[in-house]
């Protein structure tokens, strides 16, 4: 495959579902040098779930901890980079299907300028399997 596919590590936490809090938690990471591949936020309950893949895991949690972060489980997930086409992620998903590995969540954008990037999670015990099977 002609894409770039790394493991990255995912983190999560809740916060309060109200204006403004994702924005906050942006700007502390920002402020404190933390780059991040992906965020995402979503209702929880009466709460919101804020998903962070950092590009220095390291560092975030190092940060997190300053910041008083409840950060839980951390996960394995895959981020996949590459240049915009019908069908970008089709090869992929197939390779993996044919091999029998479930994808729990993924999500995919084109990223404009002819590119395009998703995120995806598989189980824990098929993450090496993936890896191999995608030549990560």
């Amino acid at each position: 495959m002609t894409d770039n596919i790394q493991k990255v590590t995912y983190f999560f936490c809740t916060r309060p579902n109200k204006p403004g809090e994702g924005a906050h938690l942006l700007k502390q990471l920002k402020d404190a040098g933390v780059n991040l591949y992906a965020f995402h936020g979503f209702p929880s309950g009466r709460r919101a779930q804020i998903d962070l893949v950092p590009e220095d895991a390291t560092l975030f949690k190092k940060v997190a901890r300053k910041l008083g972060l409840e950060i839980e489980e951390t996960k394995t997930g895959f981020l996949v980079r590459g240049k915009d086409r019908v069908g970008a992620i089709v090869e992929m998903l197939e390779t993996l299907a044919a091999s029998d590995v479930n994808i729990t969540a993924i999500d995919a954008v084109a990223a404009g300028a002819g590119r395009f990037g998703a995120i995806f999670w598989v189980r824990s015990q098929d993450v090496t399997r993936t890896a191999k099977l995608l030549g990560v």
